[in-house]
């Protein structure tokens, strides 16, 4: 670019995005006098999907500014809780996220994930029909206009990625009442109805039982739930929700 020259500031949380030497303080930047101020900061590595206020010459401003010589920009990040205004709120998940996508579900959270990898466009398309947060760790897909929204993983490990997404959305947290393999709801059955996926010992030692109104699948309080209990009260305690 060969045009007006303004200096742009990241804050600190969005320095894994920037280039080493655009960390820590206003650098200079170039555009070409016709770019938008969503676009620069595009291209200098930071998703719109990440940024929260933009302030230009301590004002704030809209992604659609085109900048002016001199202006100093201030890019900040989302505020949280991060309100998603226009649809119940409720998410996408990535092929890469799956232990993230069922640990959501657990704490009856709308999640829908991809098991396998159709694409960024169609992921994208995805959000927008659907209306739904898409969650990656992938830049370039969270780069992508078509998206309805979209927020970032920061973390490989899955509770850090949870905390994170309960922490960023702050999203009503109904336990044990999603399917985590399909994302349907579950509804109490009785044995009986649930009896065709029941091994003897199961049969004999469990009583309440829920089974998925979308897959048919039965859950019961088996070998796992003391993990998958220390999930749930971890959450809750962490993110009760209003009072």
């Amino acid at each position: 670019m060969n045009g007006p020259e303004i200096h742009v500031e990241f804050a600190p949380e969005l320095g894994l995005f920037v280039p080493h030497r655009r960390r820590g303080g206003a650098t200079q930047v170039v555009t070409d006098g016709a770019a938008t101020l969503g676009h620069v900061v595009e291209s200098l590595g930071v998703p719109l999907t990440e940024v929260g206020a933009l302030l230009v010459d301590g004002r704030a401003a809209s992604a659609s500014h085109v900048p002016a010589a001199g202006e100093s920009v201030e890019v900040r990040p989302v505020q949280r809780p991060q309100r998603v205004p226009g649809a119940p709120l409720r998410f996408l998940l990535d092929v890469h996220l799956g232990t993230l996508a069922r640990r959501l579900r657990l704490l009856g959270v709308d999640a829908a994930y991809e098991s396998t990898d159709i694409g960024d466009p169609a992921l994208a398309a995805r959000s927008a029909a659907e209306r739904r947060v898409m969650l990656s760790r992938d830049r370039g897909l969270l780069h992508r206009r078509e998206l309805w929204a979209g927020a970032f993983v920061y973390s490989t490990r899955p509770d850090d990625q949870l905390h994170d997404v309960l922490h960023r959305f702050a999203p009503e947290l109904r336990p044990w009442t999603r399917c985590t393999a399909c994302n349907g709801l579950l509804r109490g059955a009785t044995k009986d109805e649930v009896a065709d996926q029941l091994e003897h010992g199961t049969r004999r030692s469990y009583d309440v039982f829920a089974r998925c109104a979308a897959c048919g699948r039965a859950y019961w309080k088996g070998a796992h739930h003391d993990q998958l209990e220390a999930i749930v009260e971890r959450a809750l305690a962490e993110f009760p929700g209003p009072a």
